[in-house]
C-alpha cells in the first residue's frame, strides 16, 4: 500500500531514490546463489587476511544443508546459531536457509542460564556454535527434561578460519584478548559433530522448497515482562531492508564493508550477513570490537562502508593512533542504537569529510524504519522513514496524530514489519493498532516517544518501555531481575539505569537482602554473580542495597521511582562538580 503523498518527509526525499521499492518475489538463498554465480572467486567474507570465495560459501552451506537434513532438520524447524563474527556464521545462517529452516541468532554473551530459553522456547532442533561456547550449549541442554533436548550440535573452531597453523599476519596488531581467543582449543563436547566432518560428509540437500511468506529467521528481543521473544520474520520482511539499505547507501559489488556489529543482532545481520549477498560486497569480519584493529582493516582493505554503533566511532578517534588514522577510503558511514554525540561528528566532519548519518530500528522492524540521508543529515535525529514506510507520531492513549513538534510515541509501518510474537499471539495483537482516520493500515507501536519536525525528519525523547540502553545493547530489566533472584541472598531486586560517561547508561540493582546475607553478601559478590550468570552487558555494574522497595497498593514495585530518584542524585552529583 502506497504511503500518502501529503507525509512531510516526502518533500526532502533524496530525489536520487525512488520512493518504493521492487521487491524480488524471491528467498534469501537465491541471493547467495545468484552471488555465487556472478562473482564465484570474488571474497565475499574477509577475516584476518583469509578470504571466504562466493562459490565457497556457497559450497559449503549446501553441505551443511545436507548435513542438517540429515539430523532431521526438515522444512520450518529452528536451529540456533551461537557465535562471535566470523564467516562459520555466514555460511551456517544460509545452510539453515538453504534446509528450508528457521535462523535463531543467539547473543554468544548468553551464558548456560540464559541459553536454555533459547532451546525450549523456539523448540531449537539443533545448535551451531563456536568451540569457546559449546560448554555453554551443553550445560544447558543437560539441564533440560530429555525430551527438549537437543538432537545434534555441531561445534566449529578457528581453526576452520585460519587453518590448522591458525594463522595470523603480525601486521594486524591483533590484541592479546583476541589472540587467546583465536588460539584456544576447548575440549569437544561428547556428542558433538566438528565443522570440517559436517562438510566432509558430503551430503548432498534435498530441493529448496521455501517460499517467501516462510518463516525464516527469529531473533529474540526482550520485553517489558518476563523472557525474551522471538519476532517472526520471513524472506519476505527481510528483503526490503536489504534492497533498500543498498540502494540508500550506494552499497554495489566494488564496495567493501567493516562486519564488526554483532550478526546476531538485526542490524549486523542484515548489513553483515544478509544484503551483501544481494549487492555483491565484500565484508571484512570482525570477531570482536578493537580499534586499533578496526583503524588497520579499513586502512588496508580500503573499507567503503561502515555500519557501527556511536561509542565505537568515540573509541576509534580516543586510539593514540588517531592522528594517523587512514580514513580516506570511507564513503558511508552510518549507525545507530545511541545518539552520537555532536562534537564526535563535528569532528568526523572537519578532520576526515565524514558525515556520520544516524538510523532507527527495532528487532520487530528487521533493523531500520528511519536513516538520514547522508546528503541532508541532521546530528541526534533519526531521520526519515524509508522506502514505503509510513511512520507518525501519535498520542499513545487516544492514537490521534500529533502535529510537528509535540512528543508522542512513535508507530509504523511499512513492508519490513515482522509478522508477530512467536508464541505470543496476545503481545502480538497489543503491538499492532489501526490508527484514527487510516483505515486499512496496521502501524507498530514501538514504545519510544520522540516528535517529528516540519520536515518528516524524526527525533527520540525517551521511552515508555522499561529499557535501559547500554552502548547500544538493550537490556531490559525485567529479565535481569529474573536472574538475580536467582541468587540466594536476593530477597527483592529492582533493576533500573543509571549513566554512565562512555556506554549511556548502564545496569544498576536496588537489592533487599535476605535477612541471613545481611553484612555477609557485599555489592562485589553480587556483581561477580551476575557476570557468571548473566551476559556481561546485562550484569550490573553498580548495586545498591536498601530495606524495602517503595511498593504500590497493589504490592508492585514502583521502579519508576527508583529511577526518577537515581536521576535526581546524578543531576545534584553533576551540579556538585560543575
Amino acid at each position: 500500500m502506497p504511503i500518502p503523498a501529503d507525509r512531510p518527509h516526502l518533500k526532502h526525499w533524496p530525489a536520487r531514490l525512488p520512493r518504493e521499492l521492487a521487491v524480488p518475489e524471491t528467498t534469501l538463498w537465491f541471493n547467495l546463489e545468484v552471488a555465487a554465480q556472478r562473482w564465484p572467486d570474488k571474497p565475499a567474507w574477509s577475516c584476518l587476511g583469509h578470504d571466504w570465495r562466493w562459490r565457497e560459501v556457497r559450497r559449503q552451506a549446501e553441505a551443511l544443508a545436507g548435513w542438517l537434513q540429515a539430523q532431521g532438520v526438515g522444512r520450518g524447524d529452528r536451529v540456533a546459531l551461537l557465535m562471535q563474527n566470523c564467516p562459520q556464521f555466514v555460511v551456517a545462517l544460509y545452510a539453515v536457509v538453504r534446509a528450508d529452516a528457521v535462523v535463531v541468532p543467539v547473543n554468544p554473551m548468553n551464558r548456560a542460564d540464559e541459553f536454555g530459553h533459547y532451546i525450549t522456547d523456539p523448540d531449537t532442533k539443533v545448535v551451531i556454535c563456536a568451540a569457546e561456547l559449546a560448554e555453554v550449549v551443553r550445560q544447558a541442554d543437560a539441564r533440560l527434561p530429555e525430551a527438549q533436548r537437543l538432537r545434534a550440535l555441531l561445534v566449529t573452531g578457528w581453526d576452520d578460519v585460519l587453518g590448522p597453523d591458525r594463522r595470523i599476519d603480525p601486521d594486524l596488531a591483533v590484541p592479546p584478548a583476541m589472540q587467546a581467543l583465536l588460539q584456544a582449543e576447548p575440549p569437544l563436547p561428547e556428542g558433538a559433530t566438528r565443522w570440517a566432518d559436517a562438510l566432509a560428509a558430503g551430503l548432498a540437500p534435498g530441493p529448496h522448497l521455501a517460499r517467501p511468506d516462510d518463516l525464516v529467521l527469529l531473533p529474540y528481543t526482550s520485553g517489558t515482562t518476563g523472557l525474551p521473544k522471538g519476532c517472526m520474520h520471513t524472506h519476505r520482511t527481510l528483503m526490503p531492508n536489504i534492497v533498500g539499505g543498498s540502494l540508500w547507501s550506494h552499497v554495489g559489488a566494488e564496495s567493501v564493508t567493516l562486519g564488526v556489529v554483532p550478526f546476531f543482532h538485526i542490524t549486523g545481520m542484515v548489513y553483515g550477513v544478509l544484503a551483501p549477498a544481494w549487492s555483491g560486497a565484500t565484508v571484512v569480519v570482525m570477531p570482536r570490537w578493537d580499534r586499533v584493529l578496526a583503524g588497520r582493516l579499513i586502512a588496508r582493505h580500503r573499507v567503503s562502508h561502515w555500519t557501527c554503533i556511536p561509542t565505537m566511532i568515540i573509541d576509534l578517534l580516543a586510539s593514540p593512533e588517531a592522528a594517523s588514522l587512514d580514513l580516506s577510503s570511507l564513503r558511508f558511514l552510518s549507525g545507530g542504537g545511541a545518539a552520537m554525540p555532536q562534537a564526535v561528528a563535528e569532528r568526523l566532519q572537519r578532520d576526515f569529510g565524514l558525515t556520520f548519518a544516524e538510523g532507527y530500528g527495532l528487532t520487530e522492524t528487521a533493523a531500520p524504519s528511519h536513516a538520514n540521508p547522508p546528503e541532508r543529515a541532521k546530528l541526534q535525529c533519526l531521520g526519515l522513514p524509508l522506502f514505503g514506510t509510513d511512520a507518525r507520531v501519535v498520542d499513545p492513549v487516544t492514537l490521534a496524530e500529533l502535529p510537528a513538534g509535540e512528543v508522542g510515541e512513535i508507530v509504523t509501518c511499512g513492508p519490513m514489519l515482522f509478522t508477530g510474537y512467536w508464541k505470543h499471539p496476545a503481545a502480538t495483537e497489543a503491538a499492532f493498532v489501526e490508527l484514527p482516520g487510516v483505515p486499512g493500515r496496521r502501524f507498530f507501536r514501538t514504545g519510544d516517544l520522540g516528535r517529528m519536525d516540519e520536515e518528516g525528519y524524526f527525533f527520540l525523547t525517551d521511552r515508555l518501555k522499561r529499557m535501559i540502553n547500554a552502548s547500544g545493547f538493550k537490556v531490559w530489566p525485567s529479565e535481569v531481575e529474573l536472574l538475580l533472584y536467582r541468587h540466594p541472598a536476593v530477597a527483592e531486586a529492582c533493576v533500573i539505569g543509571a549513566r554512565d560517561a562512555y556506554r549511556g547508561e548502564t545496569v544498576k540493582a536496588v537489592i533487599v537482602r535476605r535477612a541471613e546475607a545481611r553484612g555477609q553478601v557485599g555489592e562485589a559478590d553480587i556483581i561477580a554473580w551476575a557476570h557468571e550468570h548473566m551476559a556481561a552487558y546485562k550484569a550490573p555494574r553498580q548495586v545498591e542495597f536498601v530495606e524495602t522497595l517503595p511498593k504500590s497498593g497493589t504490592g508492585k514495585v514502583m521502579w519508576r521511582l527508583l529511577q526518577d530518584h537515581q536521576r535526581a542524585r546524578e543531576s545534584e552529583g553533576g551540579r556538585e562538580h560543575a
